[in-house]
């Protein structure tokens, strides 16, 4: 499960790491962000883009963004059989830009929120799917999900999933748009090593989508 994370590095070490242009001014650092929000996403194709879209992927049939809660993870176990995610795994796959996610341990009759990162410090790519869809209105929607796998040895003690962060190898394998091969890109879907990852406790401010500052990401 992933429903919370941060990008707060900055829009130009963004581009250098991730090979986009960085021409923006829509972009700020993030500490909280939640689903049906905007995110930044990167897609391949003759050169890589970033762009905002819409955390909730809603299906290229889908004739409404309300039906049921918003979409925002595919299990990379069955993400190439699912209808909701099929497609889009073989010609519609994005990077998910984080630089952190959060997770709830439970204590007991209570939840502990905890923060996870590379232990570098440095942003780091979700596998993500997206997808274009149309509003009743006819306006264009471009939407996404974050896959998930099973957790690794530190993350299972706080939650038994946790997001796919591909390694910087594989992105433009990720993102090559003339691969649709089901088989090689679901091997790309392992949990990321543990040794290369953190996880701290952090304030319960992250328990509200309304407090996105950098008090939410600091170690208690």
């Amino acid at each position: 499960m992933c429903s919370r994370y941060s990008l707060t590095a900055s829009l130009d070490e963004l581009a250098r790491r991730f090979d986009f242009d960085s021409n923006r001014d829509d972009f700020e650092p993030r500490y909280n962000i939640a689903p049906t929000q905007q995110v930044l996403a990167v897609v391949g194709g003759n050169a890589r883009r970033a762009g905002f879209i819409r955390w909730g992927l809603i299906p290229q049939w889908s004739k409404s963004d309300s039906a049921g809660p918003p979409i925002i993870n595919a299990r990379a176990e069955t993400v190439a059989e699912k209808p909701t995610f099929r497609d889009s795994l073989r010609r519609r796959r994005c990077l998910i830009l984080a630089d952190g996610f959060y997770e709830w341990q439970k204590m007991g009759d209570a939840k502990r929120p905890m923060r996870v990162a590379l232990r570098s410090g440095e942003p780091f790519a979700f596998a993500g799917l997206w997808s274009m869809s149309s509003d009743p209105e006819g306006n264009r929607i471009s939407s996404c999900a974050i896959i998930t796998t099973a957790a690794n040895d530190l993350l299972r003690p706080i939650h038994h999933r946790m997001p796919v962060i591909l390694s910087e190898e594989v992105e433009d394998l990720w993102l090559d748009t003339a691969l649709d091969d089901s088989q090689t890109l679901t091997q790309l879907l392992e949990p990321y090593p543990d040794d290369a990852l953190e996880a701290y406790e952090v304030s319960a401010l992250v328990n509200s989508a309304s407090n996105d500052r950098p008090e939410v990401a600091t170690p208690l």
